[in-house]
């Protein structure tokens, strides 16, 4: 058993065994019975295009994701695009993730506290969602842990001018992990006033704060021409509700739970401790994100999935304390506490990371319908997509549609460089309808289905109803395939 292995060996096994863990929580299930919804589709299709071809995208749409889409159209070059190389990125990085907080975890508080910080990481709910994700928030989250830990090897560094000078590599590292997590997601930028209440927590020297500052800084400036293009294109986040009192129910669970947590740690003002570093870790991006969504509604909880990793350390300084306090009174039951913890917790929340890994945790699927799509469509049948971005699904199996016409669409996605193509006007619609014997509409299933107020949707579904009947209609996690025939 661990309690048995000396101190000193124990060193590799703290981040060693939270990031085989993370990595089976992560390789479990990893296909979801293949299938890939809306937004990973989104990530697929563009993959899939040439580095010019996304370059050019960018200056119209989903410039703030650049950097990840050119990543991963790498990845689909060298491996192929499947549902293994979609995912397999966000599981590396949270595993990544869980190592920085086990290492962040022994050296403030212990060991027990970094195996438990590190093997909690993986079981929030939230980290179970985003752990096997085709999207970049993972990423950032390891970039936030690598940052934190930077950060804290630098204030543990003893004072002096040898060590002073031997700091600014990690200085520059810290710098530019902030920046690639910035461009992977600029919120990320959160990280630093988390870290700018660590530094007041632990009454940082005059030299600390400079050198945190010109190097923060830097980071800032490197991402600013991004944050100010990705303004243009702020009418992308233009559906998302503005922040309402039940939208903080969550943020304040998280919250209190790390306060409970911090308490266990019994952190004192002017030393460096897992409090020091989790609770604003925690805390900040939660609250600077509540902050911005009054200005702008902008409150999604992937945008600060980076702040779990202030969670897991100080859930790990709660079981790092436990043991503490148990080691007198049982020195065998103390080794069992943060195993027992993590087998309960496992058992606990089976249900949550069963219903993660299914179809149906995500609004939709575009292979189950491209499927029902394959096996109704016949050769000449044209088909619509209702709104536009429905077409996600052809874009990422077009084998499905081959043989079938797409009578609205006038520049495909990749000549007009966006994610869902340019359609043409409704009165062409219109005319290109009438002239077709059969039509499969491709839209949304009728529980997640939303008005469009688009003139072209409109104008598609005026000739549907009156020329046409619906002769079958099938729905499959949480799309819609309609065949129309001509009356």
């Amino acid at each position: 058993m661990l309690c048995h292995i000396p101190a000193a060996r124990r060193g590799p096994l703290v981040w060693l065994i939270p990031s085989l863990w993370t990595l089976a929580l992560g390789l479990w299930g990893l296909s979801r019975q293949h299938s890939v919804w809306r937004d990973e589709a989104a990530t697929w299709q563009v993959a899939g295009r040439s580095a010019g071809e996304i370059v050019d995208m960018l200056g119209n749409v989903d410039a703030v994701h650049g950097l990840y889409y050119l990543l991963m159209h790498g990845l689909f070059e060298l491996f192929g695009a499947s549902t293994t190389t979609l995912r397999l990125p966000s599981v590396l990085a949270v595993a990544a993730a869980a190592a920085c907080v086990a290492v962040i975890g022994r050296r403030l508080a212990g060991f027990w506290a970094g195996l438990g910080g590190g093997l909690a990481l993986g079981l929030l709910p939230a980290v179970q969602f985003y752990l096997q994700e085709g999207r970049p928030y993972a990423l950032v989250a390891a970039g936030a842990g690598l940052s934190t830990l930077l950060l804290v090897s630098l204030l543990s560094a003893p004072p002096g001018p040898g060590p002073r000078r031997r700091a600014w590599p990690r200085w520059t590292a810290y710098a530019v992990t902030v920046l690639v997590c910035a461009l992977l997601n600029w919120l990320s930028l959160l990280v630093l006033p988390a870290h700018a209440a660590t530094l007041w927590w632990v009454r940082a020297g005059r030299g600390v704060w400079l050198r945190w500052a010109a190097y923060g800084a830097c980071a800032v400036a490197g991402a600013l021409p991004l944050v100010l293009f990705s303004r243009s294109q702020s009418d992308q986040v233009s559906w998302i509700p503005p922040l309402t009192w039940h939208m903080m129910i969550g943020p304040a669970i998280l919250l209190a739970l790390g306060g409970v947590c911090a308490l266990a740690d019994r952190p004192r003002a002017g030393r460096l401790s897992a409090t020091a570093v989790g609770l604003p870790l925690l805390a900040v991006p939660q609250l600077g994100l509540i902050g911005i969504s009054l200005v702008q509604p902008l409150f999604l909880d992937r945008y600060v999935l980076f702040s779990m990793v202030g969670l897991a350390l100080l859930i790990g300084a709660g079981l790092g304390a436990a043991v503490r306090a148990a080691r007198p009174l049982s020195p065998r039951g103390a080794g069992l506490l943060v195993p027992g913890a993590i087998g309960v917790s496992v058992l606990a929340l089976l249900p949550v990371e069963l219903g993660k890994r299914a179809p149906a945790s995500r609004v939709d699927d575009v292979l189950a319908v491209a499927g029902e799509v394959a096996r109704l469509g016949r050769p000449g049948d044209a088909v619509l997509f209702v709104p536009a971005a429905r077409r996600d699904t052809a874009l990422v199996s077009p084998g499905a549609f081959a043989g079938l016409a797409d009578v609205a669409l006038e520049r495909s996605p990749v000549a007009s460089a966006t994610l869902k193509g340019e359609e043409a006007d409704p009165a062409r619609i219109r005319e290109a309808l009438l002239r077709q014997s059969r039509v499969l509409l491709v839209t949304d299933a009728a529980k997640v289905a939303k008005p469009s107020g688009a003139a072209r949707d409109a104008a598609k579904a005026a000739v549907l109803k009156e020329r046409f009947t619906v002769v079958e209609d099938r729905q499959v996690r949480g799309r819609r395939v309609t065949v129309y025939e001509r009356r």
